[in-house]
């Protein structure tokens, strides 16, 4: 309930605690300015105010008795004691405004609380009857009649004066109804509203979870890459210079053991190379001063510029700043696309286009190698492959995909696609 509806509730309740008085004070009034006219006998005098004072003791009463049950939980209104009070009370106005028709003020209180008072509509029903039969007593200047017109005059007036309450009382009942209805779909929309909150901080809480499973499985990731590499370069040219040196070791020729020393140092520098190489790929160094697009546009040129082949980089939408696993997924896939274009692609032009698209960010790499069959690879398994599967787990851990469109001879196209998840 709004601060007005709680004012207008307590002004409401006061109405109806101090309002029947206030119209028997009135009518009171009146009748004792028109006492000489209307009451000219001492004992129709002593009997009014003999009333007056039974009305109000009444009414004092009851008001009491309601509120110490309303305190103990107990309310009594409606009920048969309420029912009994509107009917006492109805009795005594209607026997003040035989007396003085101007004592009917007193009885437009039965049209305020007979809701309250009176259990059941028909009861209620009733309840407005007698309070409109009272009042039009009063406004057809009292009892006896005179004549017919006189009661037709008064028959008027009760139908008048029930019909115009029932009709206020029905817009009433619709408006409590509607702020009824108010109320329940502000507590509906609080209850949402608590629940959308809920919901809110479950989503961050597992948005943190899932950042810390992506930095572990980036970790295993990373070992697993490295165990790769490791495989591929390292280890293998370690082999090509055991076998060279075994070669060595065992000719009496120094022309061919001259040889094969020079090749066993070419393994070993080239090995060195990829050591080293391996060692800087371990962490998205270029990433701790730069942002996402300036760290791809330095990681393109760095590429192009070591392997001599004509490569670009483009940035389209508005760049934001992203989250860190999110800017180190990306700048792998870039890399990693990179390596296999130098390895595999024999290319002579290299595009790197990074799209920030509404809710999500799109790197894509384009060469004009000789391009593969993508259906035509190898199987590997997806939690231990690398390359194009290394890729699509990378992807795949932030939520995203990994696109490839290739055939041979007609090069190759990547598309990395993730949400966007801005910097915390």
């Amino acid at each position: 309930m709004s601060q007005s509806e709680q004012e207008t509730d307590r002004r409401w309740r006061q109405f109806r605690r101090w309002g029947p008085y206030g119209l028997l004070a009135v009518g009171t009034l009146l009748s004792a300015a028109t006492a000489p006219e209307l009451m000219p006998g001492r004992s129709e005098r002593w009997t009014a105010a003999a009333l007056v004072l039974t009305a109000v003791v009444l009414q004092e009463s009851f008001d009491r008795a309601r509120l110490r049950a309303e305190r103990a939980g107990r309310p009594i209104v409606p009920s048969p004691l309420g029912a009994a009070f509107f009917l006492v009370r109805w009795v005594v106005i209607a026997a003040l405004i035989y007396l003085n028709p101007c004592f009917g003020f007193a009885a437009a209180a039965g049209f305020f609380d007979v809701g309250e008072l009176i259990r059941g509509h028909r009861a209620q029903w009733w309840g407005v009857f007698l309070t409109g039969v009272a009042i039009s007593v009063s406004q057809a200047g009292g009892l006896p009649l005179r004549d017919l017109s006189h009661a037709v005059v008064l028959a008027g007036l009760v139908t008048a004066n029930t019909a115009l309450y029932l009709v206020i009382a029905h817009f009433s009942a619709k408006d409590e109804e509607r702020a009824r209805e108010r109320v329940a779909t502000i507590a509906e929309l609080e209850r949402t509203n608590t629940a959308l909150h809920r919901a809110l901080d479950e989503n961050r809480a597992l948005h943190a979870q899932l950042l810390v499973q992506a930095r572990e499985a980036g970790v295993a990731d990373e070992r697993r890459r490295l165990a790769a590499e490791i495989h591929d370069t390292i280890a293998q040219g370690l082999t090509g210079i055991i076998a060279q040196l075994q070669v060595v070791a065992g000719t009496p020729d120094p022309e061919l053991a001259r040889v094969h020393l020079e090749r066993a140092a070419d393994l070993a520098r080239h090995s060195l190379g990829e050591a080293r190489r391996s060692v800087h790929n371990l962490a998205p160094v270029a990433l701790d001063s730069d942002g996402l697009p300036e760290a791809l546009k330095k990681t393109v040129t760095d590429w192009g510029d070591r392997t001599g082949v004509r490569a670009g980089f483009t940035l389209t939408g508005t760049a934001e700043q992203l989250h860190d696993e999110l800017s180190a997924t990306l700048l792998r896939i870039a890399q990693e696309a990179l390596s296999n274009a130098a390895r595999h692609a024999s290319a002579t032009r290299v595009g790197v286009t990074l799209s920030f698209m509404g809710d999500e960010v799109v790197l894509d790499i384009r060469d004009d190698g000789r391009g593969f069959d993508p259906a035509a690879l190898p199987a590997r398994t997806r939690t231990g492959g690398f390359g194009l599967d290394g890729m699509r787990a990378r992807a795949a851990r932030m939520a995203g995909s990994l696109a490839v469109e290739s055939e041979p001879g007609g090069g190759t196209a990547l598309s990395a696609r993730v949400p966007l998840v801005r910097h915390e």
